[in-house]
């Protein structure tokens, strides 16, 4: 009984230490803002589910610029009041409805499969787990919906003792890669990620450092949440730049298309595909001879969708390319046997292999192809980057997508494989 008591105090003492904040987790209007545009196009009054809300400061901002219609959820019922009178005092009372809920049981009649256009987690998520979330909040979104969830990760592949012994205690960070394979292997399809500035902490933790001092320290549990929250404090101040929060914008993959690395049993289809879908045998004969490249070729990256009965129905292929020295990836050819096209095959084939690209950390994409269908998968004209191609194209064609912006990107002209005869 005495430790369900310490642990009952504690937890009112955490929370009181965070009640009347602007931020219950790293973010700011600003990454709100960013992510909303990452992940539209919405529809009108957008049904948006947002989970772990606190006092609402996210569901306030999608209310009153997205038009959402709101159903903010969150355990701790002080929160939810927070929000309702916030949202009253702005007008938005008829545009957030809160729900006193567990994030990792939403089977109620509330919460019908297939009910959310947008599903938004900022700082929460790992209540449950990264990964149990993306699996499991998938079947409340509806057709053509998206899911914006953050999640703390490493930033760099050798973490400092001090820093590991922290995050070993408070939930064992993944890199970006390991964090996009969990999404991956959860069935998601990523869409964007952005990792969260600096100054997103800075509007967590500097009023909560102020509040730490203010604190009474007698109430109960307060001594340990205190000692907790200043050991938070210092561990960021010492090792912030080793881990940060990424954004992830996340679709359900398409389940009309099983998507995988093309096996040597796959080659003849393969060729075939390339050969159907193009006017001649060039980009089936570019895919041979890049297979025989041992610089440009990475097995991995080489993609099929299959069709319902297992034939190749549209590949997709990742090779190394440069920026100058630095290493990039080269998307071509992308094709689809023309019994599938316009199906999503290629879209299916595409956004897989570049999910595969992402879980091996690379970080840039370059493209030369149609700009409307391209700009499907977030690329723009690689000249925005400093990206050049060394031959004449109209700029709009030649395209980059970066897939990883924690590091810098290259800058100068493409130097492709020689298969390419650029």
């Amino acid at each position: 009984m005495t430790d369900h008591i310490d642990d009952a105090s504690r937890t009112e003492a955490f929370f009181t230490l965070h009640h009347r904040l602007p931020r219950q987790s790293p973010g700011s209007d600003a990454t709100t803002r960013r992510l909303l545009a990452l992940a539209g196009p919405l529809p009108d009054r957008p049904r948006v589910l947002d989970l772990g809300c606190g006092p609402g400061r996210a569901a306030l901002l999608l209310a009153a610029e997205a038009g959402a219609e709101v159903t903010a959820v969150d355990l701790h019922q002080p929160f939810l009041d927070e929000l309702d009178q916030a949202a009253e005092a702005r007008g938005l009372g008829d545009r957030i409805r809160t729900v006193r809920a567990d994030m990792g049981d939403l089977t109620g009649p509330g919460f019908p499969a297939g009910s959310f256009d947008l599903i938004w987690a900022e700082g929460s998520a790992y209540c449950i787990g990264f990964a149990t979330a993306v699996r499991e909040w998938q079947r409340l979104l509806a057709p053509g919906g998206a899911m914006v969830i953050s999640e703390c990760v490493w930033t760099t592949d050798a973490p400092s003792a001090g820093a590991r012994d922290f995050w070993d205690r408070n939930g064992s960070p993944r890199t970006l890669p390991e964090t996009t394979a969990a999404a991956v292997a959860a069935g998601c399809t990523v869409s964007a990620v952005l990792l969260q500035p600096d100054s997103d902490w800075d509007t967590y933790y500097v009023p909560l450092a102020e509040r730490v001092e203010s604190a009474d320290p007698t109430a109960p549990g307060m001594e340990w949440a205190l000692a907790a929250t200043r050991e938070e404090l210092a561990v960021r101040r010492a090792y912030g730049a080793e881990y940060g929060y990424a954004a992830y914008v996340l679709r359900p993959a398409d389940p009309r298309w099983t998507t995988r690395p093309e096996t040597a049993a796959d080659r003849e289809a393969v060729h075939a595909v390339n050969s159907a879908a193009f006017p001649t045998r060039d980009e089936a004969d570019l895919v041979d001879a890049l297979r025989a490249d041992a610089e440009a070729w990475l097995p991995e990256l080489s993609y099929v969708a299959e069709a319902p009965d297992g034939s190749v129905a549209a590949y997709a292929l990742l090779t190394r390319c440069r920026i100058e020295d630095a290493p990039a990836l080269a998307l071509a050819p992308v094709a689809t046997s023309p019994a599938h096209q316009r199906q999503g095959a290629g879209q299916a084939v595409v956004r897989a292999a570049l999910d595969a690209a992402r879980v091996r950390g690379e970080a840039l994409v370059v493209v030369l192809g149609d700009p409307d269908y391209y700009a499907r998968f977030r690329c723009v004209p690689a000249s925005r980057y400093g990206i050049r191609p060394g031959f004449e194209v109209p700029d709009e064609a030649m395209m980059a997508l970066v897939l990883d912006d924690s590091v810098p990107l290259p800058v100068g002209m493409i130097r492709y494989p020689a298969a390419f005869g650029v």
